[in-house]
């Protein structure tokens, strides 16, 4: 791989190679790429969708959307220091080709503010009702009538692929779906392959998968146009290693404040926890001047995140040329000299957070609403399909936002967008469709 080619400002339909030094620094087209993502309404949506604790209503916690706001905010910053680096180390990026160290802040922010876009309501456990509807639920079914890698496309539901399908799909009027530059499409996909086949490796690109089946077309078009090798497997666009850190990042420190705000973690635990993390940056006389707790979570959070962005720049420059090749197999964090601490923050909040009595059982409400929408969707989505709806079909079709595709050309497409279609609402409004239409 080469950076040329993966800082590609191409976009879909473009006819004429688009040129950084042409480029309007006051409208740069990466950040162009930002913006379109904030105004969509995929990306909207994200405030009503569960980050780890679903219906929070008794304080402040994160949702997909200020998880993906701060994700942004660290990739930007990651983007950056690592741009600096690189274009140190490749001078002829900037002297020639015009690059600047903001260009890879921007890239790495905008796909960084994408990365959740695809998930369904009720995070990971809504995918997991996906999964079960089509393996076990009566949505198995349609397994006769597909092939095998458009069913585990449906059983092995995952939302990078959904998010991939939201910022690219062509629809009337919308060709090339928000039309963002390959390069950032490439840095968003953090698993460069399908579902099938299935061939679990130590690469932490083969991890989930990227792309459904209805996008392959596209996908290896923005392969071939930003150079990534992926008939050796899947290979990484270089910055989705950065977009990857900046997740977890937040999720380890974010996740584990939101427990400490809601009581489940101890402000005990909390502190010795974050200060073994940042030990080596602490201002022990700041510190001791905070007399309030969330003057010290804030304090502790900041060093940290700090920290962790430091270190993952550092590993990143350092295996720069074994990302590049596609054999560094890794999420940097993986590699970090913080790995102790930040594998005992995630332990802990494992026990008092992720696996709490709350947040399970508000994940069975959850799946209890997404296997009723999918079952009266993909059943009267397939029956329109076949030229066989009943009224009630027609009337719960009827439901389905003005320009949202939901009968495709066909099962599989037509199942897939009865499924995106469900997978696009927010947790508040699967739970009241399901109410309502239940049955």
């Amino acid at each position: 791989m080469n950076w040329e080619s993966l800082l590609s400002l191409k976009r879909f339909g473009d006819n004429n190679k688009r040129l950084r030094v042409e480029q309007d620094d006051l409208r740069l087209g990466f950040e162009v790429d930002y913006d379109r993502i904030v105004f969509s309404n995929a990306f909207r949506s994200l405030q009503d969708k569960t980050q780890v604790i679903p219906f929070s209503k008794t304080d402040f916690v994160h949702t997909r959307l200020t998880h993906s706001l701060e994700v942004s905010v660290v990739g930007r910053s990651l983007g950056r220091i690592a741009g600096k680096a690189i274009l140190e180390k490749h001078p002829h990026l900037q002297a020639s080709l015009g690059y600047q160290p903001n260009d890879f802040g921007a890239i790495t922010a905008a796909a960084a503010l994408a990365h959740d876009i695809g998930n369904p309501p009720f995070g990971h456990s809504g995918e997991k009702a996906i999964g079960h509807f089509f393996k076990t639920g009566s949505g198995s079914i349609f397994k006769k009538e597909l092939s095998t890698i458009e069913y585990q496309d449906l059983c092995d539901f995952e939302g990078n692929a959904n998010g991939l399908k939201i910022l690219t799909e062509s629809q009337i009027g919308t060709p090339g779906g928000l039309r963002l530059s390959y390069a950032t499409l490439g840095a968003f996909i953090k698993y460069p392959k399908g579902s099938l086949p299935i061939k679990p490796s130590s690469h932490v690109a083969d991890k989930k998968y990227g792309y459904f089946q209805s996008q392959k077309s596209f996908f290896n078009e923005l392969a071939e146009e930003l150079s990534l090798p992926f008939q050796k497997g899947p290979v990484r666009h270089p910055l989705t290693y950065l977009v990857e850190a900046a997740d977890d990042i937040c999720y380890t420190i974010i996740d584990f404040e939101d427990g400490i705000n809601l009581g489940w973690i101890s402000e005990d635990y909390a502190l010795e926890y974050l200060i073994n993390l940042v030990r080596d940056r602490i201002d022990s006389k700041k510190y001791a001047q905070l007399i309030h707790k969330p003057q010290r979570i804030s304090y502790l959070r900041a060093l940290a995140i700090n920290s962790l962005i430091q270190d993952a720049v550092t590993i990143f420059i350092a295996n720069e040329e074994a990302i590049l090749s596609g054999t560094f197999e890794f999420a940097l964090l993986d590699k970090s000299k913080y790995k102790a601490q930040i594998q005992d923050i995630i332990t802990l909040s494992i026990k008092n957070i992720y696996q709490s009595k709350e947040v399970v059982q508000k994940e069975v409400v959850g799946h209890r609403a997404i296997s009723t929408l999918l079952d009266q969707y993909c059943h009267a989505a397939v029956r329109k399909y076949k030229g066989q709806p009943n009224s009630h079909d027609e009337l719960i079709l009827s439901l389905v936002d003005e320009g949202t595709p939901i009968v495709g050309g066909n099962l599989y497409e037509t199942l897939l967008n009865a499924t995106c279609f469900v997978a696009s609402l927010s947790d508040g409004k699967a739970l009241r469709m399901a109410q309502d239409i239940g049955v």
